[in-house]
């Protein structure tokens, strides 16, 4: 008699090689963490190759249609959390606004110090793909991303910024801070490109 695949089985499927699952949200970052008294001294700029360059408030991404998504999430250092619920807007629909030209091929998102990361555009239109507000029902807090970060959960979490500040469209591929590094220009976690020479 089959009574199908347990419910252990079936998460093992969802978890890439080499990970470990946990309940917990481990804070990994480098540097300090922003911290946002008021949300007025936040924008987020959307620029480079688009036909209509976007300085967006806070309030103008609310302003946006909200999406809720639930996903699995993986980090290069080798965790992976299940059964995530974000809340946000859609990449696609900040591109969308912003006219994407169609030289571009790449985006480099910018955030809080400098930092940065890369993906292809194809990666950062999925249906998948959000600017966070939220998780499991409640706002970021500061150490998860405060007011936004990105989510794109079939790759490596790095790849999702936290303190996201910008959106850059481009034409070629620029390593972000943790490329320039040694990590992997894409970041597939069921390959494991964690590093360059993966």
């Amino acid at each position: 008699m089959y009574f199908g695949k347990s419910k252990a089985h079936a998460d093992s499927e969802r978890v890439p090689p080499n990970q470990h699952v946990t309940k917990s949200f481990p804070v990994l970052h480098a540097g300090s963490v922003p911290e946002y008294r008021e949300l007025k001294s936040w924008n987020l700029q959307v620029y480079g190759l688009v036909e209509k360059p976007l300085l967006l408030s806070f309030e103008d991404l609310m302003n946006f249609p909200q999406a809720t998504v639930s996903n699995d999430i993986h980090c290069v250092t080798g965790w992976s959390r299940l059964d995530n619920t974000w809340t946000g807007v859609r990449a696609r629909d900040i591109a969308h606004a912003a006219g994407v030209s169609g030289e571009s091929g790449f985006v480099v998102l910018h955030a809080e110090e400098g930092w940065t990361a890369n993906l292809p555009l194809e990666d950062f239109l999925k249906g998948t793909s959000l600017l966070a507000h939220s998780h499991d029902g409640k706002p970021l807090t500061p150490e998860h991303g405060y007011p936004i970060r990105a989510v794109f959960p079939h790759l490596y979490f790095w790849k999702s910024a936290k303190w996201l500040r910008g959106i850059q469209f481009t034409k070629q591929n620029h390593p972000g801070f943790w490329e320039k590094n040694g990590y992997h220009m894409y970041g597939n976690p069921w390959k494991e490109e964690r590093f360059s020479w993966d």
